[in-house]
């Protein structure tokens, strides 16, 4: 990546908060994560569901895909993406995580949001396991609600929503955005799920020498967004059934604080 591109990306990054790198990760070694992934799944769940609640209701589950995903994070290295995160910021550079959305089949929409809290963004490099489409699930952003903070009763208000924007990927493209990006993870409409790698930079307190020291690197699925609790349960399947709920309490609740703001 040279100098000029590397400042062309940080300037879309800094102004609709994304930016797409196609074809930076080999298909052919992607498809054998894929089958790594899917059969860690398959496997996982040979005794019934891995835990009830956690994002089975809503379809989509985190994943850490362990050393079957190295290759795929020494390409991304390679590509310069390493050297654009460390201009950008040095200290997020040293503390990359590495991490997979699986995104199943007959899954929901998720509410637009943030990652993290606005005041310690960090950013997320993508990658593109299986060719990513508007029938399995393609990333749903919103341009440039990087640049302002936004409780949620200002979103509604201004009708952010509006700015829906797709983004497909081809296997092996690569989308880095930032944190503070309001965005959500889409319906898979296929027979098949859709695994999502992740690169994060800065997202954790403390570097990590080697990202895929996790679980003694083998695979592991754990859950997304909603607890495996009683409650959590209660809300995922409120969450399901009548999202509007959910969108009426964030509304409510942005109105007499700043969470999302601060800690």
């Amino acid at each position: 990546m040279t100098s000029a591109a590397m400042a062309q990306h940080m300037q879309a990054l800094d102004e609709v908060g994304f930016v797409v790198l196609p074809g930076l990760v080999d298909p052919g070694a992607l498809d054998k994560l894929h089958r790594v992934v899917d059969d860690g799944f398959t496997n996982g769940m040979a005794a019934g569901p891995l835990f009830e609640g956690g994002g089975f209701f809503s379809g989509h589950l985190n994943c850490y895909p362990g050393r079957g995903a190295e290759f795929a994070y020494d390409e991304v290295r390679a590509s310069g993406v390493f050297d654009m995160v460390r201009l950008m910021n040095p200290v997020w550079a040293d503390r990359p995580r590495v991490t997979l959305n699986y995104n199943m089949p007959g899954s929901v929409a998720q509410h637009y949001h943030m990652d993290g809290i606005y005041t310690q963004d960090f950013l997320i490099c993508n990658v593109a396991v299986v060719d990513t489409d508007l029938v399995n699930g393609a990333l749903d952003v919103l341009p440039g609600t990087n640049r302002e903070f936004y409780p949620f009763w200002k979103y509604a208000v201004q009708r952010k929503f509006k700015d829906s924007t797709r983004v497909p990927l081809r296997q092996g493209d690569v989308v880095v955005r930032r944190s503070t990006l309001w965005h959500r993870g889409m319906p898979n409409r296929s027979a098949v799920a859709r695994p999502m790698l992740a690169v994060t930079f800065g997202e954790v307190h403390e570097p990590n020498v080697d990202p895929f020291l996790q679980n003694g690197g083998e695979i592991e699925f754990y859950p997304n967004w909603f607890r495996p609790t009683r409650l959590g349960r209660l809300r995922e399947k409120t969450f399901v059934k009548a999202p509007i709920t959910y969108s009426a309490y964030r509304f409510a609740r942005s109105l007499y604080g700043n969470k999302g703001y601060a800690s």
